[in-house]
């Protein structure tokens, strides 16, 4: 199952890479005429694409996790978050594409857009989560590799 979603993960990035460069080139097709018409479906749009490109890699990674620092409060200290790989990359990844916009005459930065995008990274690695404890106490585990 992690080769599928693996697999998958990269089909799926290579059809996000043609939709950047189609609207950084200015061009319109039927995916951006469909988030136009629909309220807030741009936005809607960003939520489910980066957030499939998460769930994709996160799973595609096998469920690998990053230390993110240590966290200390007061006299009680805790260890950090550990979040998904897979999300940190796609999070990177949105930054530096919606940052890149600027430099794009058909394009403009949206702080709302790079939101849209963070809530689909965070829900979806919320799916993630569901997904990884699922297959750790299900007879899944074999297929894990």
């Amino acid at each position: 199952m992690v080769r599928t979603f693996a697999l998958l993960g990269v089909l799926f990035s290579g059809f996000l890479v043609w939709l950047i460069v189609s609207a950084d080139a200015g061009r319109t097709n039927p995916l951006f005429e469909l988030a136009h018409s629909l309220p807030y479906g741009d936005k809607l749009g960003h939520m489910l694409l980066f957030g499939t490109l998460t769930l994709f890699a996160n799973v595609g990674s096998n469920f690998r996790r990053v230390s993110v620092g240590r966290l200390s409060l007061g006299r009680q200290s805790c260890w950090g978050m550990r979040p998904y790989l897979g999300a940190v990359v796609v999070a990177l990844v949105v930054i530096i594409e919606e940052c890149s916009q600027q430099y794009f005459p058909s394009r403009t930065f949206d702080g709302y857009d790079l939101m849209a995008d963070g809530v689909g990274i965070m829900l979806f690695s919320m799916v993630s989560l569901y997904l990884e404890k699922r297959f750790s106490t299900g007879n899944d585990i074999s297929s894990r590799n």
